[in-house]
Formats: C-alpha cells, structure tokens, sequence
C-alpha cells in the first residue's frame, strides 16, 4: 500500500486546471517510454470538470490521441447516450473534441447493449474486456492502469463501491454489478478495489465542503469497508487532489506543507 501525497488547491477551478496538467504529463511520459498510455476515467462534477478543463488546455495536443486507452471506473446502467451515463458527459467535455481511436475507447455496456439488463453479465464482459487488454508485465488480470483516477462522494464511496454493500467487500472478480446503489440509478457496473489497486497511480478528486468530512474520514484510519475510498491506492502512488474546502476538516498532521 503506497501512503496518499495530498495537494490542496485554492478552489475547485485551479484544481481541476492543475490536475489536468498534471495528467497531459502522465500521459506523454507514458507514451514517449512505452509507446501508448492508459487512463480510467471518472464522472461526477470533479472529474467531469477535469475533462472539461483538459479540453481548455493549449498543451493537450501535446498528447497522442491515438495512442491512449481509455476507460471507466464506473458506469450507471443506463441505456447508450443517457446524459446520466459517464461516457455520455465524458464525451461532451473532452472526447468529441480530440482524435480518439474509438477502439481504444473502453465504455462499459449500456443497458440496452448485448447483454440486456443484465448488468451482472455486462460486468462479467468488461472484466473479459480487461483481462484481454493486460499484458504479462502487468501480472493481473487488468492492465496496469498508467492513472486512475476517482472522484470522492460525500459518504465516502469511490467509483460505485458504496460502504458496506457487498461490491466493496469483493476480493476476487475485477468488475461487478451493483444493486441497491443509495443514489440513483441504483443499478451499475463498477471496478472492484483489487481492480483499482492495479493502477499504477490512483488520484482521487475531492473539492467542496460536503466532500470535507469524507476526505477527513477515508485519509485518518477508516476501514475500506466503511469508507471504500481508504482501500483505494495505487501500486505506486496514491494522489489526493482537493481544494480547500474539501481539505477543511482534515487534521492538521495531514495537511501538505506546501500546496497551490
């Protein structure tokens, strides 16, 4: 387990610019070291404004489209194009905008896809779909994701790893149904922590005050089963992005000496 580096920025603008920035770096290290990169996306209004403020960046076309895989922690099981859907607002921030290879872009199915309403088999799928992408150095049976990135919800929770509910307790399967999902819709497909620890890097975004009291909770101690973004970590570096509203209520032995 890699210990979490925290950044705190100034509000949830500066900070969705400097964590765009930061993921243009990733991303053409990556591919100028071994030709290609893969990033997992996340929704809510964190990530979506991440994507946003990538879009706005002059220094995104210093990426290879191209060569970037792309896919999802999580997905609401919904019909394909649903604006509710991550990879329906993921495309209207950012990738209708850049030349993407579609088949490098990896949304999890829809609810009216080839596998119905079955979202335990759509799962299944794209846990087939991962294990296909890995390569042996990975040493898994999902790639070993270049950044992954999640935001934080005000009860902890992480991609769709509600606490307490069975999908959080999962030790073996890399992607799962949920069912009984607290916030709507109460069906999705969401990776499972081991699936999220293969990452070679894990940012978690947080900024606004109702994030507070769950940043405070997830980086002082608390168990992943109560507080599913505590057990989320990258194999190599664990990153916390917060402004500082979300970083309000963390006890000052955490607090970063130096943030923006």
């Amino acid at each position: 387990m890699t210990p979490p580096q925290l950044v705190v920025h100034r509000d949830k603008e500066l900070m969705a610019q400097a964590a765009a920035a930061r993921l243009i770096t990733k991303i053409v290290d990556a591919q100028a070291s071994r030709g290609h990169a893969s990033v997992v996306l996340t929704g809510g209004r964190n990530g979506n404004g991440l994507l946003a403020a990538l879009a706005a960046a002059p220094a995104r076309d210093a990426v290879d489209w191209s060569r970037l895989d792309l896919w999802w922690g999580d997905e609401r099981f919904l019909p394909e194009g649903d604006p509710e859907r991550n990879v329906t607002q993921a495309r209207e921030a950012l990738l209708d905008a850049v030349p993407l290879d579609p088949a490098r872009v990896h949304a999890m199915p829809a609810s009216d896809g080839p596998y119905g309403d079955d979202a335990d088999t759509a799962a299944a799928a794209y846990a087939a779909e991962l294990a296909e992408a890995a390569e042996p150095e990975d040493h898994g049976p999902v790639p070993a994701f270049d950044v992954l990135m999640l935001g934080v919800g005000p009860d902890t929770h992480v991609a769709s790893l509600f606490p307490e509910l069975p999908a959080v307790r999962e030790t073996k399967r890399t992607v799962v149904g949920v069912h009984g999902a607290p916030k709507p819709p109460p069906v999705r497909i969401s990776l499972t922590l081991p699936a999220i620890r293969a990452a070679r890097e894990v940012w978690l975004l947080a900024a606004g005050e109702d994030k507070a009291e769950a940043a405070a909770i997830a980086l002082s101690g608390a168990g992943e089963i109560q507080a599913p973004a505590a057990g989320a970590y990258g194999r190599g570096r664990t990153l916390w992005l917060l402004d500082a509203a979300a970083a309000s209520r963390l006890p000052r032995a955490l607090y970063p000496p130096a943030s923006a």
